[in-house]
């Protein structure tokens, strides 16, 4: 498939499943941060085109608040979209200036999902990664409650579990074994405090905040240079290069393509319940990293590549500690979701559109 192919079915893929929670926003005034991210620019485009769907059907179609920092990239990535469906915000989320910019503007939804994803920045800029999280979350928050929003999700992560150490199944009500002082918890206990942020403005503030946890997802989008193991595998496949791991490859995971995340938010935003928490993933997806290196050498790059384990310090990588993140997403799941992307058709989409 060609990139544009693949693009068209994520697309037609988010508008069929999430047909229900879609039209809770027509008409309505939808505002995503991080919307050059990953899934905040996969997000944006599911509106869009479902704004220009409505607009074929002659129906109220919505619009997209995109929230970015970089005007001339964001303007590249949303080419030819109307400007009567998408209007670019440009500002800081972290900046409470940002408030300002919708003086004039109804917000009727909130997708917060601008967030730092480096592992290196967890280590080496780890203030920075907790200061940007509370005070994006907290002007978003309160961007919400001065405009009396109907819906608000925050895109969380499966880290907050910290490592459990067993494959049993992880519930929304599950502990942590989070160490606060370990530097790289930076970024999970920065999560868990936005979560309770969000759980406190529904509670005192009445603002319909919801928590989405989300377990590592990729697909369509992944820049060529992400740091992350995926993409390093994908790297290895295309350039046929052999994987090396710098671990034992022991922490096993499940993983999520990156249109099922959007139709998990989508999901959450329109039926979720406020002050609750679901976890998002594709539990069929669930394998150790080293496991995920061998299907991408075997099956991915056809047996031209091999996996190597040269284990290095891991802290200097910035990685999690060793973990089993065995996410149960029932609880999202009796909201009507299911993922529909397996682990292989992932990565060929991913390497497809790189």
């Amino acid at each position: 498939m060609t990139h544009e192919e693949i693009f068209v079915e994520d697309m037609n893929r988010i508008l069929a499943s999430c047909d229900d929670a879609l039209h809770t926003l027509t008409g309505k005034n939808i505002l995503v941060t991080g919307a050059t991210g990953l899934i905040g620019s996969t997000l944006v485009n599911g509106l869009c085109a479902f704004a220009m769907a409505c607009i074929a059907n002659e129906a109220e179609p919505p619009h997209v608040l995109a929230l970015v920092r970089n005007e001339a990239k964001a303007e590249a990535m949303f080419a030819g979209i109307p400007e009567e469906i998408l209007t670019l915000i440009v500002s800081d989320v972290t900046d409470y200036s940002v408030l300002e910019k919708f003086t004039d503007l109804d917000v009727d939804f909130i997708v917060h999902a601008a967030s730092e994803t480096s592992s290196m920045a967890f280590v080496n800029r780890p203030v920075d990664v907790i200061s940007t999280a509370i005070s994006g979350t907290c002007n978003m928050l309160e961007l919400a409650r001065i405009k009396e929003c109907r819906g608000f999700v925050y895109t969380s992560t499966m880290e907050v579990y910290g490592a459990p150490e067993t494959d049993e199944k992880i519930f929304e009500s599950s502990g942590t074994n989070l160490d606060t002082m370990s530097v790289r918890s930076s970024y999970p206990e920065s999560k868990r405090m936005c979560e309770s942020l969000c759980a406190s403005y529904a509670s005192q503030y009445g603002v319909p905040a919801k928590v989405l946890r989300l377990t590592q997802t990729f697909g369509p989008g992944v820049r060529y240079d992400d740091g992350r193991v995926f993409a390093e595998f994908a790297r290895c496949a295309i350039e046929k290069r052999d994987i090396v791991l710098h671990t034992k490859g022991d922490t096993c995971r499940s993983y999520l393509y990156t249109a099922d995340a959007v139709a998990a938010i989508l999901t959450v935003l329109a039926f979720g319940e406020v002050g609750e928490a679901y976890n998002a993933a594709n539990e069929a997806t669930y394998c150790s990293i080293y496991e995920m290196a061998q299907m991408v050498a075997n099956e991915c790059a056809s047996g031209d590549i091999t996996v190597r384990v040269e284990v290095e310090d891991a802290d200097k990588f910035g990685y999690a500690p060793v973990l089993h993140m065995n996410l149960d997403t029932f609880r999202l799941r009796s909201l009507g979701w299911e993922a529909a992307v397996g682990l292989k058709e992932q990565f060929d989409r991913m390497i497809c559109c790189m």
